[in-house]
């Protein structure tokens, strides 16, 4: 009777442990049957915000990689600050400038008319940054699903884990390789910056003080940025200044001619170990399509609350 038992036991450890590891694991499908018209609420409303503004399809992408980046994809950015944390929409690298918050909020009110209760706002997200990429022309790709909300935000991590627009390419790898994420995989995420704009205070001192930037270039980001601090701090300037609201490769192709907005842009093509890969994507738009669709989907797969754990948020922008 003894060994039964314990058979009995070990056998239903397993399936628990194996039951366990299976609702870590995102998928493709996950919302099949539960919320069928999830892709389908969610696309009418980044196309109309997006038609409204297009700089709005960065944004969104944005928000998404600062995000993952905070103890993982957890929609913990989306949280308003409250009386028991500081939430992570001040950061440094956030406050003043990761915008489309409302946008993620049309989104969950047309999901949660789809399907109530059913779908996280870390989801939303997921989906919403892949629809930007794509109606901005860029490539496409099945988003893994599956998160759950975060309960909770941290400032002192997001200010820990997000690399500046200062940061040097050693930072750089530093900060991609304590998510798990590689060099080249950094390379392809960073193509993100072929759409958007950045403010003032962001290249200041790139386009003053760094001598790994073409003057010409330089001259004509300096008529809307003055040298001093707090004059024109949030005036703004495309990451891409040929193609800011298409998902392309000329973001690399700028890096090549000194042309990187941001210094840490411009670290990626500057004598160092990422030079050749640079190279390669701006004269190869279709390795890096492909390139940073895998880097994307990895990134998503960063520590994500699945399971039991967190919970479906009503409202993105606080707990339940």
């Amino acid at each position: 009777m003894a060994s039964c038992s314990t058979m009995a036991f070990v056998t239903l450890t397993f399936v628990l442990l194996f039951l366990g590891s299976s609702s870590a694991q995102l998928s493709t499908n996950y919302y099949s049957k539960t919320c069928p018209n999830l892709f389908s609420a969610v696309k009418p409303v980044i196309e109309s915000a997006i038609s409204s503004e297009k700089r709005m399809g960065a944004s969104i992408l944005r928000l998404f990689f600062h995000d993952c980046f905070v103890n993982g994809c957890d929609g913990s950015l989306l949280l308003d600050d409250t009386s028991s944390f500081t939430g992570e929409k001040t950061a440094n690298a956030n406050r003043n400038s990761v915008r489309g918050f409302d946008v993620i909020d049309k989104i969950k009110t047309a999901v949660e008319e789809a399907c109530p209760g059913v779908v996280s706002c870390a989801d939303i997200l997921a989906v919403a940054a892949r629809d930007s990429v794509v109606i901005l022309g860029g490539p496409n790709w099945d988003v893994k699903l599956g998160r759950r909300d975060a309960r909770t935000a941290s400032l002192s991590a997001a200010n820990n884990n997000i690399p500046p627009p200062t940061s040097s390419l050693s930072n750089l790898i530093s900060k991609f390789s304590a998510q798990g994420l590689s060099t080249d995989e950094m390379v392809a995420l960073a193509g993100a910056h072929t759409i958007g704009q950045a403010r003032c205070t962001s290249f200041r001192a790139h386009i003053y003080n760094d001598t790994d930037i073409n003057s010409s270039f330089a001259k004509t980001r300096q008529a809307n940025c003055p040298s001093t601090s707090g004059n024109g701090d949030n005036n703004l300037a495309p990451l891409d200044l040929q193609t800011p609201t298409v998902f392309d490769n000329n973001y690399y192709k700028n890096l090549v001619s000194q042309e990187g907005l941001l210094h840490s842009d411009q670290e990626l093509y500057n004598k160092g170990s990422t030079d050749s890969l640079v190279s390669t994507y701006s004269t190869n738009p279709s390795k890096f399509s492909s390139d940073f669709v895998a880097a994307i989907i990895k990134m998503g797969d960063i520590s994500p609350l699945t399971g039991s754990q967190g919970e479906i948020r009503k409202n993105c922008r606080k707990i339940n």
